[in-house]
């Protein structure tokens, strides 16, 4: 890494754990093998694990005490209604001056990946994000070549393009200066995710720029991640709750940026009321005119499934049930 001992810190990485015993040591080895030219710290908060992960983030920690920075709750604080954690917890120690985003279940692939973004920030001091794509990796499943991927080739991103977006980023690929989440606006608080509002954060104040290459992997089917969390108990109920609460999101956020990116943050509250209809089959909504872009957003199998299940719902069950049981 060269001699950084004396720079001041340049890069936080945020990591936020919970339950990640199997996927957290991948994590913190993907944070520790990045070759830079700065310094940098990562910032660990362990939600009050029960399966060992906070051992795990002790043993490294021990290992690495000028480089490793744990806060372990003793009460999982999630529990108490504390929803973003990185908010309430690591945004304040950070030293850095840019943040840098990865759960303890996703990793880095390059060690290139905090360089390289750090750099092209630096050099552009009016971008506030800064993204690339990332690989997917299916829990339990066999390897696929699936990319979070939203845009084909190195390109800018204008404010009205981060807020209302058909893809979304993946958080293992976000940075962005520290100054953006000193003060916390009401919108980052209330909402029911951690990325969104920092995605808003960030067009409110500047630019982002995207870099096509695979730099972090973002895991999908994790036990006890907030998306199969989300999937629950009473779904429907569910989804109602977290339309509500992102379309108070965006009703602050208009508030708080004076309607400056009024109508791209309704389109956006408008495509999250669609998915929470694509979520619970509510056909009627699904295939009304009025939500004919944000169907045509949705991929080619996501659109035959959905007509294949609306039009011969007999049919789509017992293929399904068919094929579930083979």
């Amino acid at each position: 890494m060269g001699n950084v001992e004396k720079q001041e810190i340049m890069a936080s990485i945020n990591c936020v754990t919970y339950n990640h015993a199997g996927y957290i040591r991948k994590a913190l080895d993907s944070f520790l093998m990045q070759e830079t030219d700065f310094q940098f710290e990562i910032l660990v908060h362990d939600d009050a694990s029960t399966d060992g992960t906070s051992d795990i983030i002790r043993e490294y920690a021990k290992r690495f005490p000028d480089r490793i920075f744990p806060l372990i709750q003793e009460e999982n604080q999630y529990s108490q209604g504390i929803d973003n954690i990185s908010g309430a917890f690591n945004f304040p120690r950070a030293r850095g001056k840019y943040i840098f985003m990865c759960d303890g279940d996703d990793y880095f692939l390059s060690p290139h990946k905090l360089e390289r973004q750090v750099n092209y920030m630096e050099a552009h001091p009016e971008c506030t994000l800064c993204i690339h794509s990332a690989r997917i990796e299916l829990v339990g499943k066999a390897l696929a070549d699936m990319q979070m991927r939203p845009y084909h080739g190195n390109r800018l991103l204008s404010p009205e393009e981060i807020v209302d977006k058909p893809s979304g980023y993946a958080m293992s690929s976000m940075a962005f200066p520290a100054r953006l989440v000193k003060n916390l606006p009401e919108y980052y608080v209330d909402c029911p995710v951690g990325d969104t509002p920092i995605q808003l954060m960030a067009a409110a104040e500047g630019w982002g720029y995207y870099m096509d290459e695979p730099m972090s992997v973002y895991r999908v089917g994790v036990r006890g991640s907030w998306t199969s969390e989300g999937k629950a108990g009473d779904y429907k109920a569910k989804q109602r709750a977290y339309y509500d609460r992102m379309k108070r999101t965006y009703d602050q956020f208009n508030q708080a940026t004076e309607g400056r990116l009024k109508e791209a943050a309704e389109s956006a509250c408008l495509r999250t009321y669609y998915l929470t209809m694509v979520n619970t089959k509510v056909f009627k909504e699904i295939f009304a005119r009025r939500y004919r872009r944000y169907f045509r957003e949705l991929t080619p199998r996501t659109r035959f499934l959905l007509w294949f299940e609306y039009r011969m719902p007999w049919l789509y069950h017992k293929v399904r049930n068919g094929f579930m049981g083979a």
